[in-house]
């Protein structure tokens, strides 16, 4: 592990922490770190499995935040969008101090303790304002899947269906954030989303060229899968599809995993009432804060 610029040792009551960028022999002692906490860490996880520690395919940098004993204190992601897995204060707001001199894109998100920290410490620093705040939920799944008539339709997207997934994807993210990423990146977003599908992570139902149903798998580690962007056609809700569909999902992935979760906003009741008609339950209260758009 390397020192970072700018990451000079930080000192509190007991001891001194150092951060660093963390380097691909990292990889085994990360991952057993951010198993403690599965859930809360399965993105960060799923990037390293996929990806590796070091890769421009992470949209940033993993940090390490250790003790006067080389112990890890915490892991930061730092980048297009930063997360945080810190077990004190003293972590939090080092990786704070460290956020100074890198570039943070797009959105913080992570449990509501950890964002309010790391948000107060680092706004502080610069004197900033969030472009936006969501609210969420974390909810989880652990089986027994509930036996429900399974969707005949319902497959791993393949090429053939990106343009369709595409659109969704972008409209969900208008819906969600205000930024469309077909017109912020649409060559990245193209080549994200084809690799997704190309990782047999998205699945649809398509009927008649129209989609009927999508959910995203964004991360896949042995003890979680993280879903996003689950979505039913406009017309095609409240007829008991998206149930079926996401039942039959969670049963498949339920097959090589200890815990399917995802996230809803707060304010989105009927959402959360589908995720617990589903099987799904509240574990944990998330924040994601959206960074005012860089120019």
């Amino acid at each position: 592990m390397s020192t970072a610029p700018g990451a000079q040792p930080r000192g509190d009551d007991e001891c001194s922490l150092t951060v660093g960028k963390l380097a691909a022999d990292d990889r085994k002692e990360i991952l057993a770190f951010l198993a403690a906490r599965p859930l809360h860490t399965v993105f960060m996880a799923g990037l390293i499995r996929d990806n590796g520690v070091v890769s421009p395919l992470n949209r940033g940098v993993f940090y390490a935040c250790r003790n006067h004993q080389g112990r890890l204190e915490g892991v930061a992601l730092i980048g297009h969008a930063t997360l945080v897995e810190a077990r004190s204060e003293a972590a939090r707001a080092a990786f704070a101090c460290l956020a100074q001199s890198c570039s943070l894109s797009h959105l913080i998100r992570g449990e509501h303790v950890d964002v309010e920290g790391f948000w107060t410490s680092y706004a502080r620093m610069r004197g900033l304002e969030p472009r936006l705040v969501c609210r969420e939920v974390l909810f989880e799944h652990r089986g027994p899947v509930r036996s429900r008539k399974p969707v005949k339709g319902l497959r791993q997207a393949t090429l053939d269906d990106l343009a369709l997934v595409m659109t969704t994807n972008a409209g969900l993210a208008m819906e969600e954030c205000g930024v469309n990423p077909l017109r912020r990146d649409a060559l990245g977003f193209r080549q994200r989303t084809a690799r997704r599908i190309e990782q047999g992570r998205v699945w649809v139902w398509v009927e008649n060229g129209e989609l009927i149903f999508k959910a995203d798998v964004v991360s896949d580690t042995p003890e979680a899968v993280y879903l996003e962007g689950i979505y039913v056609h406009p017309r095609e809700r409240r007829k008991g599809y998206g149930l079926r569909c996401l039942t039959q999902l969670s049963r498949l992935l339920l097959a090589r995993t200890e815990a399917v979760c995802l996230v809803v906003n707060e304010e989105q009741k009927d959402a959360q009432a589908f995720y617990r008609k589903a099987g799904y339950t509240q574990i944990g209260d998330y924040d994601t804060i959206y960074l005012q758009q860089l120019h």
